[in-house]
């Protein structure tokens, strides 16, 4: 394996990420203290507890996985599209550098970025209310799983995008919603039966839960059946990234 090459694409992600810093780090942190401040304060007073745990400590999970998701798509998405749109993408593939060695590359400087961020929005809700985690093994587990899958899902849409406005299309009108209705700042089973059951189509419902149930003990949907979404996500998409670099699908042409 050409390490140095993987060092090289990690490198070069990690320093833009330095030179944007505010975008980077700063805006998420304040957006989620605002969060804090707008659910925990106003609906907070009135719902006091939700399945035994405070509301304000229950969105905890929610508000992370919400930045986790945002910022791994974006972060992932934004990193192999620059080299399309200049050109050098060209350059990139006829390096001496493998199509595993260049996912290594974007992929683990995307979830760095995105796991660094969920630990820092984790410091910063201490700030506002109680946090305890019950299970830290599973919490690290779904962390870094859910980065990966969701860097690898951003890596795609990268690839797939023709412009600017393309590249921020899915994350505006799919990613975020889905977050949003996938219980990261309610339990689905406060919902009416025939929307939880819709709920259950959401695939965001299953990384929610899970990663709330490594806080509480608790969660909307079984821990094993969240695993295996998790991991069933991340597996389909090294599938569709394989077949992209062996089709050279929009990356080539």
């Amino acid at each position: 394996m050409n390490l140095h090459g993987v060092w090289a694409i990690y490198r070069f992600e990690m320093a833009r990420a330095l030179r944007t810093l505010w975008q980077s780090l700063v805006a998420p942190v304040l957006t989620t203290s605002l969060y804090f401040i707008v659910f925990g304060g106003a609906i907070g007073s009135r719902m006091q507890t939700v399945d035994g745990v405070g509301y304000g400590s229950f969105i905890v999970p929610g508000l992370i996985m919400l930045s986790l998701l945002t910022q791994s798509v974006g972060n992932a998405s934004i990193g192999i599209y620059f080299p399309k749109f200049t050109g050098t993408i060209f350059e990139l593939l006829s390096a001496p550098v493998s199509a595993m060695e260049m996912v290594l590359g974007y992929v683990g400087a995307a979830a760095t970025k995105s796991v660094v961020l969920g630990v820092i929005i984790l410091a910063t809700s201490a700030f506002f209310v109680p946090i305890r985690v019950l299970h830290p093994g599973a919490m690290v587990a779904f962390l870094l799983l859910t980065a990966i899958a969701f860097s690898l899902f951003g890596f795609i849409l990268g690839i797939w995008a023709k412009s600017f406005e393309q590249l921020n299309f899915v994350p505006m009108l799919l990613i975020t919603p889905l977050t949003f209705l996938g219980g990261s700042f309610y339990s689905i089973d406060m919902l009416p039966p025939a929307w939880r059951t819709v709920s259950l189509f959401n695939p965001v419902v299953y990384l929610v839960s899970g990663f709330r149930w490594s806080f509480f003990g608790k969660g909307d949907v079984d821990i094993a059946v969240s695993l295996g979404v998790t991991l069933g996500f991340l597996v389909a998409c090294l599938a569709v990234i394989a077949w992209i670099f062996k089709s050279g699908w929009r990356l080539k042409n």
